[in-house]
C-alpha cells in the first residue's frame, strides 16, 4: 500500500479487483483545507478511463508487477511481437496496451515489459528514447536554442516539435511519455 501523494504517472493501481494505469496526477493544496490528489486512470483490461480525487492520507494498493527485458520483433494486424531476452519466449501486446510508447518503438528495440500475475500487461516506457529526424524544415540562418519551435518528423513517424538548429539526420533525445524534445544526441 502506498499513500495517494506517492503515485506517479504510469504506475499500476488495483481498485475494485481490476487493474488501472495511472495517466495524470495533480496534488491540489485548497488554501488551510487538507490536500487532494485528482487523478486519472485507465482500465488495463477494457481502456476505459477514469478519474478520482484521492484525499492525501488515503492509501492505495499498488499492483505488484514483473518485468523481464524484452526486443520487440513485428507488427502484425496490430498485434506486436516481443521475445525475451533470456529465455528467448515470446509475447505478443495490442496497440491499446502499448498505448502512446507505440510511437517510439522501433524493430529490435529492447524494452522493460511488464507481468501481473505471468499475463503481459504493458510497457514500462524508458526516460528517453534516440531517434532520427526524417523530415523537417531547413535550419534558419542566426537561429538559437531560444527561438520558437518547429515541427520534426521522427523515423518511427511520429512528429514533435524541436528547436530551429535540427536538421535532418540529426538523432534527437525525446521523452516518450511527454512526447518532448530533449536533446540532440551527439
Amino acid at each position: 500500500m502506498i499513500s495517494a501523494t506517492q503515485l506517479r504517472v504510469g504506475m499500476i493501481i488495483v481498485r475494485n479487483g481490476d487493474l488501472y494505469r495511472v495517466t495524470s496526477v495533480m496534488h491540489i493544496t485548497p488554501g488551510n483545507k487538507r490536500g487532494l490528489v485528482q487523478t486519472k486512470f485507465k482500465n488495463v483490461k477494457t481502456g476505459l478511463g477514469a478519474e478520482h480525487r484521492f484525499r492525501s492520507e488515503d492509501r492505495i494498493e499498488q499492483a505488484i508487477l514483473d518485468t523481464r527485458m524484452m526486443q520487440y520483433l513485428y507488427e502484425e494486424n496490430e498485434i506486436h511481437n516481443f521475445m525475451d531476452t533470456e529465455t528467448y519466449e515470446q509475447t505478443t501486446l495490442t496497440d491499446e496496451q502499448l498505448g502512446d510508447f507505440l510511437s517510439y518503438l522501433l524493430p529490435n528495440q529492447v524494452v522493460e515489459m511488464e507481468f501481473f500475475e505471468g499475463k503481459p500487461i504493458g510497457i514500462n516506457p524508458p526516460s528517453f528514447v534516440e531517434l532520427e529526424v526524417v523530415e523537417t524544415e531547413p535550419v534558419l540562418k542566426g537561429a538559437t536554442a531560444t527561438s520558437s519551435y518547429k515541427p520534426a518528423k521522427l523515423e518511427t513517424g511520429v512528429t514533435i516539435m524541436v528547436p530551429p538548429f535540427i536538421q535532418i539526420g540529426d538523432r534527437v533525445r525525446v521523452d516518450p511519455s511527454e512526447g518532448k524534445y530533449l536533446e540532440r544526441v551527439k
